[in-house]
């Protein structure tokens, strides 16, 4: 299948600028040359018509399992059930504009095989498995009261999470998810807005605990990501081994500089707070969530300040959960307010596709790399807020082939 895009503007990610009046040529799901002109036939021309050609977009935090924001429904739905509404989640997610997702904490195996084999719609997922997380942990997602174990290492699952508790416990967990195909692992070191029992601001997991998981990931040369809002557990994390601190709305300028320091990356994710703060109570979101959900959404765009000040690295992800995640593109605006179009591209495309351990695949137009497209009626790079509607991409791309497009494109 070779397919050419004439008349374009190019997203250079390197440089971050825009290169103008040129042809993009895609052989067999890759980027094989772009220039001033294309040559030779091709099964497929797209004119561009003077429109913006950027790589597909890429969320580093999102979750498939989480389908729904009514968690009574969560707790009772069948596996038939959870697979059609996963496949909705994920067909809508590429029609978005996002080639490439970073799941982080829920069983997904079986629709990343159903993508794979034709048989479901989806973006490239790149997953965690089940979340790691302690007794009463944020991770923790049965309700009601428990029976006593009958001795400290015992460990229960459902779809979303491994309960874990002490090293030899967490060691396990971490090297049943790395044997079923976890690409990485994520742990819970502070509570959280979705589960209504554990504290915002508890400490969650002892530092052999976390250290454990992050010497069970770098012995298969992966990374441990974490759950993590308070300074406390910011600096737990970090200084224990994990690479990845999920969310940090609580942070505040030392523990940014403690993370900045063990060359951490922090992956904000404000979307999810707006939508829970907006439509939560309708979607049928406890109150007890609610209450803590107004504490980091107050919080969130001050804490992508407190990180840049400090030089800590920081990714681009959404965390929206089932309904609300129509909402993905809104992170785009949301950061506009303290960052500029160049520092949240680069965000999404170069410190994402490290994330995913997929540089020079995604997230680049380079010659070689996965050919995951989207075509803009308007520059981002003049005001990255154009990317938060979808309804102006022209076209989306995935490995060579046309997934969406607009009317009269």
């Amino acid at each position: 299948m070779r397919l050419v895009i004439r008349n374009c503007h190019w997203l250079d990610t390197d440089r971050m600028e825009m290169r103008p009046d040129s042809t993009i040529t895609i052989e067999d799901g890759r980027i094989a040359a772009i220039g001033p002109s294309g040559s030779g036939s091709a099964d497929q021309t797209i004119d561009a018509k003077g429109r913006f050609v950027i790589p597909g977009l890429i969320d580093s935090h999102v979750h498939f399992r989480l389908a729904t924001m009514d968690f009574r429904k969560l707790a009772s739905w069948s596996e038939v059930e959870y697979g059609i509404a996963m496949q909705r989640l994920s067909r809508e997610t590429l029609q978005r504009g996002f080639t490439t997702v970073r799941d982080l904490g829920g069983d997904v195996e079986g629709l990343i095989r159903a993508i794979k084999a034709g048989m479901a719609e989806g973006p490239r997922i790149v997953r965690a498995g089940r979340m790691l997380t302690q007794t009463g942990g944020h991770g923790d997602a049965e309700g009601g009261p428990r029976p006593v174990p009958q001795c400290a290492c015992e460990m229960r699952h459902t779809a979303f999470g491994i309960v874990s508790d002490g090293v030899d416990a967490v060691r396990k967990a971490a090297r049943h998810n790395l044997r079923d195909g976890s690409d990485f692992l994520k742990i819970h070191v502070s509570g959280g807005v979705a589960t209504p029992s554990d504290p915002l601001e508890s400490i969650q997991y002892t530092k052999d605990e976390i250290a454990a998981a992050c010497q069970e990931a770098r012995n298969r040369h992966t990374y441990v990501a974490a759950h993590a809002y308070s300074p406390e557990s910011i600096r737990l994390a970090v200084e224990n081994g994990v690479y990845t601190l999920e969310h940090g709305n609580l942070i505040d300028p030392d523990a940014a500089a403690v993370a900045a320091k063990h060359n951490a990356v922090l992956v904000p994710t404000l979307s999810t707070y707006e939508a829970m703060e907006e439509v939560g109570a309708q979607l049928g979101l406890p109150l007890s969530n609610r209450q803590k959900n107004k504490k980091v959404y107050e919080a969130g765009i001050g804490s992508i300040e407190i990180a840049r000040k400090a030089g800590l690295t920081l990714g681009f992800g959404t965390d929206l959960i089932g309904e609300t995640q129509v909402r993905q593109n809104r992170e785009f605006t949301i950061r506009a307010a303290v960052e500029t179009p160049v520092q949240i591209l680069h965000a999404m495309y170069v410190v994402g596709a490290k994330l995913c351990r997929l540089e020079g695949e995604i997230g680049t137009l380079k010659p070689g790399a996965v050919a995951d497209l989207v075509i803009c009626d308007n520059n981002p790079l003049d005001d990255i807020r154009v990317l938060s509607n979808p309804s102006a991409f022209s076209h989306v791309i995935q490995a060579g082939l046309t997934v969406s497009r607009s009317e009269g494109a």
